[in-house]
C-alpha cells in the first residue's frame, strides 16, 4: 500500500514537472512571479461596498449640485492623511537633483547610465542616482551654478536654487483615447485608423501605441505667495516666507499646489514606487491617483450610512463641547477649535476607516471634474466622470472637484456629501490633496476582511 502511494507520488510530480504541452491537460500558463500586496506605507484599507452618495443634510445652499445615488465601490488604498510639507518636499528635491545630474551628466559621465549590463547603448541614457551629487564640490560648481538664482535676483546675497527652473517632464498614458472603437487597432489593414488628442490639445493621426502616450512638464514648486495673494488687507507675510521650507511646518498639510501639480506628484510617486520595486526583482505595476470624488466621499464617511459628517454625529462638538474639525466656527473665531489656519494633520481622531482630517484643515483635490449634473451621467459601480482640460479651454472646463472643507469654511462645506470646484490651474492656501491606490491580489471577498488582520 505505501509502495503503491509512494509511485502515484512519483509519477504526479512527473506530470506537472513535464509542463501543459506534455499533459495535454488545460493547466494554465506558468505562474511566474508570486504576487502578494503589502501594505502601503502610511496608507489605511478602505473595503469595497456601496453606500448613499449624495447630501445627508438638507442643501442649505440650494445649489441642486447633488442629488442622492446609490454606488458600490470597489476596494483600494488611501493615505491616511494628507500629503504634507515634508513629504511634498521630497518630490521637489527629487526634481531638483535629477536636473543637476543632468547637466553634470554633459560633463561626468559617471551621472549618466548609457549602456545596459552587455554593452549595448540606451538612447537616451538614465541618470545615475548611485554617484554622490555633491553641490559644494568646486569640480560641479561652473554646471551647478545654472541651478541658482543670478546675482541680480537674490535677496540678502543669499544663494538660493531658483525655483523657476523645477520642472518636472512626465507622460502617463491615455487608456480612455485608446479605449474608443475609432482609435483601436485595425487588423485588416494592419494599422491605427483614428486620431488622438494630445496633451497640448492637438490633433494627430495614431501612428501606433506610442500615440496613446502623453507628455507634460510642470514647475513642481509650490506657489508660496498664496498666503497673501488669497487675502485682502491681511498679514499672512511670515507664512509666505516660511510655511513650505520651514521645518515648524514639516507635518503640516502642504498648500499652493494646483490640480494639476498634484496629478505630477502622484505620476511621480508611482515612479518612485515602481522603480525601486523593480531594482529588487519584484513586480512593480502600483499606480498612485488622486481619489475619484465618489470614492474621496466613500472614504470620509468610513462605512457610516447617512451621516453628515466623518466622524457620524451631526454636530461639529463632542460630547464635553470641544470642536472636533479644524474649520471656520462660531461666526469667524478661528482659533476656538484649536487652529487660526492649517494645523499638523491627524490632530483630530480619524474617522471609522482611520483617516484623518477628512472634514477641515484643508481642502482636497479630487481626480473629478465638476459638473452640477455629473450624478446623473456617471455610472453607479465606481462612478467617475473625468476631463482633462486644456490651457486654451474655457474656464468651466477646468474646474475640479474640491472636497472637506478647510480651516476657513463654515461646517457645511465639511459634511460628507457636500461639493464644490476650484479651477485646475490654481493653487489655493486651503488646498490639498491625498493619493490613493487601488486595491490588488485578492478576491472581494477577502479584501472586505483585510482591515481586521
Amino acid at each position: 500500500m505505501k509502495k503503491s502511494l509512494l509511485i502515484s507520488v512519483i509519477l504526479a510530480s512527473i506530470l506537472i514537472s513535464c509542463g501543459n504541452n506534455e499533459t495535454g491537460e488545460l493547466t494554465g500558463a506558468p505562474e511566474g512571479q508570486m504576487f502578494f500586496e503589502p501594505i502601503p506605507y502610511g496608507m489605511v484599507f478602505i473595503p469595497g461596498g456601496s453606500f448613499n452618495m449624495g447630501p445627508s443634510d438638507e442643501d442649505i445652499t440650494f445649489s441642486l449640485t447633488a442629488q442622492t445615488k446609490t454606488v458600490s465601490i470597489d476596494p483600494f488604498w488611501m493615505d491616511e492623511t494628507e500629503i504634507t510639507n515634508n513629504e511634498y518636499r521630497q518630490f521637489v528635491f527629487w526634481v531638483r537633483d535629477s536636473i543637476a545630474r543632468s547637466l553634470l551628466g554633459r560633463s561626468f559621465e559617471e551621472f549618466l547610465i548609457s549602456s545596459d549590463a552587455n554593452g549595448n547603448p540606451i538612447d537616451p541614457p538614465f541618470l545615475n542616482w548611485e554617484t554622490e551629487l555633491d553641490w559644494n564640490s568646486a569640480d560641479y560648481a561652473t554646471e551647478l551654478e545654472k541651478m541658482f538664482l543670478p546675482k541680480e535676483e537674490r535677496f540678502y546675497r543669499r544663494k538660493e536654487v531658483d525655483s523657476r527652473k523645477l520642472n518636472y517632464d512626465y507622460s502617463w498614458i491615455d487608456l480612455r483615447q485608446a479605449a474608443r472603437k475609432t482609435n483601436r487597432y485595425d487588423f485588416e489593414t494592419s494599422k491605427y485608423s483614428g486620431e488622438v488628442i494630445d496633451a497640448k490639445g492637438i490633433k494627430k493621426p495614431i501612428k501606433d501605441r506610442s500615440s496613446f502616450i502623453m507628455k507634460n512638464s510642470i514647475n513642481v514648486y509650490p506657489d508660496t505667495l498664496v498666503w497673501m495673494a488669497d487675502y485682502s488687507y491681511s498679514y499672512n507675510e511670515p507664512l509666505a516666507r516660511n510655511y513650505f521650507w520651514h521645518p515648524a511646518f514639516n507635518n503640516y498639510p502642504v498648500v499652493g499646489v494646483t490640480w494639476v501639480q498634484a496629478s505630477a506628484f502622484c505620476v511621480w510617486r508611482t515612479e518612485l514606487l515602481n522603480n525601486s520595486l523593480n531594482k529588487q526583482g519584484l513586480f512593480g505595476v502600483q499606480d498612485y491617483r488622486l481619489p475619484t470624488e465618489a470614492e474621496w466621499e466613500y472614504a470620509a464617511r468610513g462605512g457610516l450610512e447617512h451621516s453628515p459628517f466623518p466622524w457620524g454625529g451631526p454636530y461639529t462638538r463632542n460630547n464635553t463641547g470641544c470642536f472636533i474639525a479644524n474649520f471656520k466656527p462660531l461666526r469667524g473665531n478661528y482659533g476656538d477649535d484649536g487652529g487660526i489656519r492649517t494645523l499638523e494633520v491627524g490632530r483630530y481622531a480619524p474617522n471609522e476607516y482611520l483617516l484623518y482630517d477628512m472634514a477641515g484643515n484643508v481642502a482636497e483635490w479630487t481626480s473629478n471634474a465638476f459638473d452640477e449634473s455629473a450624478y446623473n451621467l456617471t455610472h453607479d459601480l465606481n462612478p467617475d466622470y473625468s476631463y482633462h482640460a486644456l490651457k486654451e479651454d474655457p474656464p468651466v472646463l477646468k474646474r475640479k472637484v474640491v472636497r472637506g472643507g478647510s480651516w476657513k469654511d463654515i461646517s457645511y462645506y465639511l459634511q460628507n456629501g457636500t461639493r464644490t470646484y476650484e479651477y485646475q490651474d490654481t493653487a489655493k492656501s486651503y488646498i490639498g490633496f491625498r493619493c490613493v491606490r487601488s486595491f490588488m491580489g485578492r478576491d472581494f471577498a477577502d479584501a472586505v476582511d483585510m482591515r481586521y488582520e
